[in-house]
């Protein structure tokens, strides 16, 4: 059975108001780390996102 890896990313709302996005792709363990980072610092509308490879979201906004 071939091995698939998933590629998640992030968007959200910095405390700021500011519509973001990640510029990176994560595995699962590390997008639930950084979101819980995210969270801490007063981000809101968090979203994760499913990316392939090579792709990445754009902002919401």
């Amino acid at each position: 059975m071939p091995i698939t890896m998933q590629n998640y990313s992030l968007t959200w709302t910095d405390a700021k108001g500011v519509p973001r996005a990640s510029a990176v792709a994560y595995d699962k363990p590390s997008v639930d780390r950084r979101k819980t980072e995210l969270e801490r610092a007063g981000a809101t509308d968090i979203d994760i996102v499913e990316v392939k490879p090579g792709e990445l979201p754009a902002p919401r906004g």
